[in-house]
């Protein structure tokens, strides 16, 4: 490492957290609140003398996991993008906060984690306390299908080794359940009476499994994904030639369906709508991944519902409302989430599908915050790893004093087990005559990009995803490409056009 002064340079403030980027231009987005480039204004500052570093934090450009270490790992733990597609990121440079308020963060998913990093480095002084549920430590729960699959180990789940924690002044308890919200007392309520505390709440729950009503559900056999318990009960019925029915085509479902498949599972996957991913993909992707899926031996049934889970006692089938019963000694519903909203309920915050908060993450009680896959913003659930750790950061930040805003990002997707390349993001389909899609498909690779008003706001990529990074670049920075539309351009065109725009 060597000093150099620095001479007056532009500098720019980000809008949204007033973090400060010195150089000649804005930065891609704000390292410290993720705001685009375009949430940027000069701002006149003389900068002093730096220390040039090799950089130790890299974010992945595809879904925004941060690597903290001298070089990129060599794939991404979360979306698998590959070395090449990390870049460095700046140390978060978020203002400490004089505050000591003693901040408790309910659940210990990744935006529980995210907020009491958050919040630690925003308040070096305030005690952070973080609840979870689990008895093990806070892992990767978006990995759960790749240890089923057998890419990864049980020992590589953790968010970080235990150590990590206690070496940030992160009070981590684990293996206790809160069963009250004490809001006019300020304190959590423990399962077996402890009261904890608290001058700032942050509820970081996540959600649960959504149980089909349909009769048979609770059968011997019928399993859902969301903890390393469930992987741990679902290898143990797993064998060859075992015959799996996956309810649900969406992520979720395909990427288990992949897993059992390795595992010598006779597989079948069951899809009420018309395509696959239906909520990820347009139509022509999806039957793409479809005819990928029957490539490893999948089958994939269309416009079919369950009625019943058939069987005395186990399982032995799904009936369908259709009429037919298609033979199962597994079944793995993978039918969508629900937000663990309860607690907040029951104490009297506004929710509706999930805990309404504003735009600091602010629940109806100006102390509580809500974060990840339990908060409800603007009517949106995102239900989606990279927002959760966003938001969680974000939380964290603002229950230590901070004021920081989240206004929203586009919803990306990767795929990951079955190996095929996909990704997905924004707005995947036009909308309205004001949208317009390119679309292109060779040699087996389909590509879709959405257009509004000039500006690229979603994506569709199938048997090659190398552009993903460059696609979410171009949506979040709302890079123009009215000059691009004007040419009639094809999707290879496009394809072009943002790899050179990202170089």
């Amino acid at each position: 490492m060597t000093d150099r002064p620095s001479p007056p340079v532009s500098s720019w403030r980000c809008s949204v957290c007033g973090y400060v980027h010195r150089g000649t231009e804005p930065p891609g987005e704000c390292p410290v609140c993720g705001v685009p480039r375009s949430g940027f204004e000069p701002c006149a500052e003389l900068v002093p003398p730096v220390a040039v570093a090799a950089p130790r934090r890299w974010r992945c450009v595809v879904c925004g996991y941060v690597h903290e270490g001298p070089e990129p790992p060599e794939t991404c733990p979360v979306c698998d993008a590959p070395r090449g597609a990390f870049e460095p990121a700046a140390e978060e440079a978020a203002p400490a906060a004089a505050s000591t308020a003693r901040i408790v963060i309910v659940g210990a998913g990744i935006a529980g984690v995210a907020a009491a990093e958050a919040a630690r480095k925003a308040a070096p002084g305030a005690p952070v306390l973080l609840l979870s549920r689990d008895a093990e430590l806070p892992y990767y729960r978006i990995n759960l299908t790749r240890y089923l699959a057998g890419e990864v180990r049980g020992e590589d789940l953790p968010l970080h080794p235990g150590g990590w924690y206690a070496d940030r002044g992160i009070d981590l308890r684990r293996g206790v359940e809160v069963e009250h919200l004490d809001v006019a007392g300020r304190a959590v309520k423990l399962r077996g009476g402890e009261s904890v505390a608290y001058d700032r709440l942050i509820l970081a729950a996540g959600a649960h499994p959504f149980v089909p009503p349909v009769p048979g559900a609770s059968r011997e056999g019928v399993f859902s994904l969301r903890t390393v318990g469930d992987g741990e009960r679902i290898l143990a019925a797993v064998r060859p030639g075992i015959r799996v029915a996956c309810i649900g085509g969406g992520l979720l479902g395909l990427e288990t369906a992949g897993a059992l498949v390795r595992r010598g599972a006779d597989v079948t996957v069951l899809e009420g709508h018309g395509s696959l991913m239906p909520a990820q993909l347009d139509p022509r992707a999806g039957a793409l991944l479809a005819a990928h899926l029957r490539k490893l031996g999948i089958r994939v049934r269309f416009s079919v519902h369950a009625k019943e889970m058939a069987g005395p006692d186990r399982v032995t089938g799904v009936l369908l409302e259709e009429g037919e019963t298609v033979p199962a000694d597994l079944v793995i519903l993978a039918t969508g989430v629900r937000p663990n909203s309860w607690l907040a309920r029951q104490a009297g915050l506004e929710a509706a599908r999930g805990v309404r908060v504003d735009s600091r993450l602010r629940t109806s009680h100006p102390d509580i915050f809500a974060a990840g896959d339990v908060a409800e913003h603007q009517g949106v659930l995102y239900g989606n790893w990279y927002v959760a750790q966003f938001q969680g950061g974000i939380a964290g930040m603002n229950a230590a004093g901070l004021d920081v805003e989240f206004g929203g990002v586009p919803r990306s997707h990767t795929l990951k087990v079955l190996g095929i390349d996909t990704f997905s993001i924004g707005q995947f389909v036009p909308a309205d005559g004001s949208s317009r899609a390119v679309a292109g498909e060779a040699d087996g690779k389909y590509a879709s990009f959405v257009f509004r008003d000039g500006l690229l706001v979603g994506a569709n990529l199938v048997g090659d995803a190398s552009l993903a990074g460059a696609v979410k670049k171009a949506i979040e920075a709302r890079r123009d490409c009215a000059a691009l539309l004007a040419g009639g351009p094809s999707a290879a065109d496009v394809a072009a056009f943002l790899a050179g725009s990202a170089g």
